[in-house]
């Protein structure tokens, strides 16, 4: 089995193979990361909307509890399912509140269904955007901010050159591989992704990888960010990691 085969059910993002090639190349310490974690299994997730809506339900909360109102929200539509734009806008703030929305988070999943629904927020326009345009277009929208937006550049949009340097998971990664005294400091970690061009997307999961954290695409886990403090909802240790 090479480094890139993954199960068949989570195929390896497009640029898995090129991306390996150039990290092996120009980094030796992620070298022998790759040889441990093993196959770039990073998954890339479609359903937009819904990722989006995840990410501000689980901002700031432990995610037992962040688990249990997204459920609960989800189980107000017909069959369980993951609502349109158009559903959550039906909805009552009273409603959400049953649910366990917070007031913040019940106006920031509407005004999320709202620019959707009018599109001033459109997903089509993505594919022709730079990262930071998306970025921009996303933090449009209230209870989003950079770091929800790179995990979906990320997770979403399968962008290969995404470097989160606000997420404290990536930083006490770097620090223990490199063996810095101290965390680093956006510039210095915007130093050492240097070499890591143009495939910072990879680089970081493995990374991740390295210390076990989770990621936003467990499962268990949807992104959590902390929008004021992006490092504050940054990915935490797994307990259970495969």
């Amino acid at each position: 089995m090479t480094a890139v085969q993954t199960n068949s059910a989570v195929p390896a993002p497009v640029y898995a193979r090129a991306a390996l090639r150039h990290l092996r190349r120009a980094d030796p310490i992620l070298t022998g990361i790759i040889k441990r974690v093993g196959p770039f299994a990073l998954t890339i997730r479609r359903r937009r909307f819904q990722a989006l809506a995840r990410a501000i339900i689980f901002q700031q909360l432990a995610g037992r509890a962040a688990a249990a109102i997204y459920q609960r929200f989800v189980a107000l539509f017909p069959g369980r399912s993951f609502p349109t734009p158009a559903q959550v806008l039906a909805l009552s703030e009273d409603q959400m509140r049953r649910a366990g929305l917070s007031r913040q988070k019940a106006l920031y999943l509407r005004d999320l269904a709202a620019h959707v629904e009018n599109r001033s927020l459109s997903f089509d326009r993505f594919a022709a955007m730079s990262d930071d345009q998306v970025v921009a277009e996303l933090t449009r929208v209230k209870g989003i901010g950079r770091w929800t937006a790179e995990m979906f550049l990320i997770f979403n949009l399968g962008r290969p050159d995404v470097l989160p340097l606000d997420d404290l998971g990536l930083r006490i990664a770097v620090r223990q591989a490199y063996k810095l005294s101290a965390l680093p400091t956006k510039r210095e970690l915007e130093r050492i992704g240097e070499r890591w061009r143009p495939y910072r997307s990879a680089a970081t999961w493995y990374l991740w990888q390295s210390t076990r954290v989770v990621l936003p695409s467990d499962g268990a886990r949807p992104p959590a960010a902390a929008q004021s403090q992006p490092k504050v909802g940054a990915l935490r240790r797994r307990r259970n990691h495969r």
